[in-house]
């Protein structure tokens, strides 16, 4: 999440919102966000019913946690970008602007 707030004037430029979901709750949430300086974009909590919509986006594994995973949708609700990475990788922001150039 740092790193694209780094380089949410990228985001900005190219007509996108960047939001970050959890499956944990808004105020673990809420904590975790003010413990790395704040962050410019909404931190949506996935928690009721739990784990919802990274089940809906097949990202929520076994034991309740979900998947560190990017989607890229376009206006029309498509998904048109989709990475998955293990939880310990960053996933690599250049994918990312590629994949919002395509949508221009």
């Amino acid at each position: 999440m740092p790193s694209y707030e780094e380089d949410l004037s990228e985001f900005e430029r190219r007509n996108a919102q960047v939001l970050g979901i959890s499956v944990d709750q808004v105020f673990s949430n809420e904590a975790w966000a003010k413990s790395m300086g704040g962050l410019s974009f909404p931190l949506l909590s996935d928690n009721w019913p739990y784990g919802y919509a990274c089940a809906q986006y097949g990202v929520l594994r076994g034991e309740g946690r979900a998947e560190r995973a990017i989607f890229v949708v376009d206006r029309q609700g498509i998904l048109r970008y989709i990475d998955i990475h293990d939880v310990a990788e960053q996933p690599p922001t250049d994918k990312i602007m590629e994949a919002l150039d395509k949508l221009r």
